[in-house]
């Protein structure tokens, strides 16, 4: 990711591969991302790297706004935590959430298609700034980092972007493969 900006760079970096399973290194401004189709059931799950969050704890961020298809997003450096952000996120019909240390710190529900709430205005604010602050919380200091997040699936927008068919690059027109041997 680029911070304030919609493209992202397709970066190549050294990983910790254990048993077929990155091992993300503390310290490194690398997160696991992972895509999870939610429109067909079909329990599908594409998963990345992406760099640009900053996270420095153990934590995930989720969302279910996610520009085009409205897939679910987490992003984490923990998977159990990923994990836990993902459930809950799927418990509350979707919306936003932050869980550090295996707790959540900020969620909001928006359970209309995962994107509007029913909720007064005032109160979508309050929890809306639960997440932003949970950013905080894990280490980011993105000016928009929602937005960021948002656009990590909008297959339209150079280098590389995750859809529940696998990697895109989109300069190539072509899906790539997050691991090289």
């Amino acid at each position: 990711m680029i911070e304030n900006h919609a493209p992202t760079r397709h970066l190549q970096e050294h990983v910790n591969v254990h048993d077929g399973e990155v091992r993300l290194e503390k310290n490194r401004d690398l997160a696991k991302i992972a895509l999870v189709e939610r429109h067909r059931g079909t329990g599908g799950v594409t998963m990345g790297l992406v760099s640009g969050f900053n996270f420095k704890e153990k934590c995930a961020i989720g969302s279910t706004v996610a520009h085009d298809s409205h897939h679910m997003i987490v992003v984490g450096t923990d998977e159990e935590c990923m994990a836990t952000a993902a459930n809950e996120l799927a418990k509350m019909s979707g919306g936003q959430i932050v869980v550090k240390n295996g707790k959540v710190i900020g969620q909001v529900e928006l359970q209309i298609a995962g994107l509007m709430s029913n909720e007064r205005a005032d109160v979508v604010a309050k929890k809306a700034e639960t997440v932003l602050d949970g950013f905080k919380a894990c280490g980011c200091y993105l000016n928009n980092p929602n937005m960021q997040l948002s656009l990590l699936a909008l297959v339209v927008i150079p280098e590389l972007r995750i859809s529940d068919k696998g990697l895109v690059d989109v300069t190539q027109f072509d899906f790539v493969s997050v691991l090289d041997e």
